[in-house]
């Protein structure tokens, strides 16, 4: 199969992250097992739409075991998201096998994909957020500012948590209040920033360079002054979020929701929300018109004739 060329065409050429391309490699290589021991073809030349929707069927009820003889493994039956997920790379693979001339049509095109309940965006009301900062601000040594820096770019920019991860000196602009943040594919936007972000970044930075002293560019540090990582801003996220809310989600995405929301209900139109939040389509964006909750209270108490 030419599953390898088509990672290093997700790598180099359409520059999409480490994580995405490893996410594809696990779908693509399930999918070469399954067609190997279940159904005993080894090109995709051989691939038919009934193969694949036994795949997805398999997926689904959990009736597939993938591994080895000596150690097989049967997977869990899986969601319906999680599945689409795995369509959507065979998807994307098979295009591009029609791109290269491998295959003549593509096998995916007939399958259907199981539908899914769509789940409305979790977010942090904003006096809990208030809350949360407003409570870090006095905090004067380095781990707790660095925590509260993290928690308020998040949360005044709307960052996804491999953007925070990933920014660098060079991207803050404190003259012109503006951050540059690199986002999927590569692609760059320019986010706005408050005063006080601006000035809680001052602060930040003259305890940050302290204890870097030039090693790297990397914004957000960790104790030591290495970069920070994945796991790092997820578990910081957590830790805080634990103390305002209940809410069984708690992570550096709901803090991109809490920031999406937030802008909506204060009258943000969905377009610049969208620029925001680097979302190229719309409809990506359009779910948050559901938890402008606000809004819809104050068009209920102004229209209804009890009110």
């Amino acid at each position: 199969m030419e599953i390898d060329s088509f990672l290093d065409y997700l790598r180099h050429v359409k520059r999409y992250s480490a994580l995405t391309v490893a996410a594809y490699e696990k779908d693509l290589n399930q999918f070469r097992e399954f067609c190997e021991k279940c159904e005993s073809i080894q090109q995709e030349t051989e691939v038919t739409p009934k193969m694949v929707r036994r795949f997805e069927v398999g997926l689904m009820s959990g009736s597939l075991v993938f591994g080895d003889f000596a150690s097989p493994k049967a997977l869990k039956p899986m969601c319906a998201r999680s599945v689409r997920r795995k369509l959507s790379s065979l998807r994307t693979y098979f295009r591009y096998l029609m791109r290269e001339g491998v295959v003549a049509e593509d096998p995916t095109e007939m399958v259907v994909a199981p539908k899914i309940g769509r789940k409305l965006p979790v977010f942090v009301p904003e006096d809990q957020m208030d809350e949360l900062l407003d409570g870090l601000a006095e905090e004067a040594d380095f781990p707790i500012l660095r925590d509260r820096m993290v928690l308020m770019t998040a949360y005044y920019t709307g960052m996804r948590r491999s953007e925070l991860v990933n920014l660098k000196l060079v991207d803050l602009d404190l003259g012109a209040a503006v951050i540059r943040v690199t986002g999927k594919g590569d692609k760059q936007r320019i986010v706005p920033m408050l005063d006080e972000l601006v000035a809680a970044f001052r602060c930040y930075l003259e305890m940050r360079n302290e204890r870097v002293k030039g090693k790297h560019e990397f914004l957000f540090v960790t104790d030591k002054g290495a970069p920070v990582y994945d796991k790092f801003i997820y578990r910081l996220a957590e830790k805080y979020l634990r103390r305002v809310t209940s809410l069984r989600k708690r992570s550096p995405h709901v803090l991109r929701h809490s920031f999406a929301t937030a802008l909506l209900n204060h009258g943000a139109c969905i377009e610049a929300i969208r620029e925001l939040l680097g979302h190229s389509s719309l409809a990506a964006t359009q779910v948050y018109t559901h938890n402008s909750f606000e809004s819809l209270k104050k068009v209920y108490n102004q229209a209804h004739p009890r009110a």
